[in-house]
């Protein structure tokens, strides 16, 4: 497969990810946007490298791009027992919670979550192995507080593009 049809691959898979998270909950008080982003590096002046977070709009093979999750309680109450779950398109690998977000839950069926060092994969022989990051097909967070009214958040997870 050529790197064009990737990089076209995971912006549908993104997209469809943010069509059908956010309408179910467009018409309640927790709006959720998404977003991909990727880094971009530039030369400093010093000689240094700076790494910056952009919109992506371009993604080859082994790049890194960050799932952002935008909340936002819109209501005039406080919400509990929030959950929010999202896929990991085919396209690419989990690697880990990003930096400055709290570590979700895993996944590598949709329904079983927990720490990845706790989950198991069947394997073609029919015998069961640990689960590796490449394993995950979805990243869950249960926010352990009520989102008060009025106050929004955001939550993220690093990715490659195979």
């Amino acid at each position: 497969m050529n790197r064009n049809a990737k990089t076209i691959r995971l912006f549908a898979a993104a997209a469809l990810v943010a069509a059908l998270a956010t309408p179910a909950l467009a018409a309640g008080p927790l709006q959720v946007a998404s977003k991909v982003l990727t880094e971009k590096k530039t030369a400093a002046a010093d000689g240094t490298t700076r790494v910056a977070l952009v919109q992506a709009t371009k993604v080859v093979p082994g790049d890194k791009v960050v799932f952002v999750l935008d909340y936002r309680n819109t209501g005039t109450q406080p919400l509990g027992n929030v959950v929010l779950d999202n896929p990991v398109p085919q396209q690419l690998v989990y690697r880990s919670a990003a930096q400055g977000s709290p570590t979700p839950e895993v996944s590598v069926d949709g329904h079983t979550y927990g720490e990845l060092s706790a989950l198991r994969v069947r394997t073609a022989a029919g015998g069961v192995r640990p689960a590796s990051p490449d394993d995950v097909t979805h990243v869950r967070w249960r926010l352990t507080s009520p989102i008060t009214a009025g106050s929004h958040g955001q939550l993220a997870f690093q990715a490659v593009l195979k």
